[in-house]
């Protein structure tokens, strides 16, 4: 069996209800991740936070020291648990959640959290281009309505396509209850 370490990607107060960029479906998918971390602390299994601080001129959600950058309450974070602070939608890129992994061992993550169509992405993509063995939990993830050329595509289409894309090569895709059956 391999070695596992949970990720948790984003699952900040800005994704919620009044914060500054609201997810479509965003209550249920942290329930999910709480859900998997509780799994996870039960086993003693590795987790990571991963907490975006926006950095750059003009950002309209998690700008440093607010309320809506907080890791949300739903995962709140336990004494001695990793929490990753980074600045692009790679959870890889310019942190240390490569070196964490290693350091824990890890050879397979489960990856959740939000945005489905931009940091679960671009987070998955990276792990397995890194050579870990990924698992994506769905329905722990969340994302919003997108606009391409005047249409508006629900979100529940974004993550739907997004989801088929990373599990075509990527990830294997699966719910949270047959996560946490061991059926995955």
């Amino acid at each position: 069996m391999m070695n596992k370490g949970l990720i948790l990607v984003d699952i900040q107060n800005d994704y919620f209800i009044d914060g500054k960029m609201e997810l479509a479906g965003m209550d249920a998918a942290a329930a999910n991740a709480g859900k998997l971390l509780g799994l996870f602390r039960t086993n003693a299994w590795p987790t990571f936070h991963i907490q975006h601080i926006a950095n750059y001129e003009g950002a309209a959600f998690f700008l440093p020291d607010t309320k809506g950058a907080e890791l949300n309450p739903a995962i709140a974070p336990l004494a001695g648990e990793t929490i990753i602070q980074k600045h692009f939608p790679n959870s890889f890129r310019e942190t240390v959640l490569l070196d964490e992994l290693k350091g824990a061992g890890v050879e397979q993550v489960v990856i959740c959290g939000a945005m489905s169509h931009m940091c679960i992405d671009a987070t998955t993509r990276a792990a397995a281009d890194l050579g870990f063995a990924c698992i994506l939990v769905h329905d722990a993830c969340a994302t919003r309505n997108l606009e391409f050329e005047g249409k508006t595509i629900q979100a529940a289409d974004v993550h739907a396509s997004f989801m088929a894309a990373l599990e075509s090569a990527y990830a294997q895709v699966v719910s949270c209850s047959n996560y946490l059956s061991g059926a995955a």
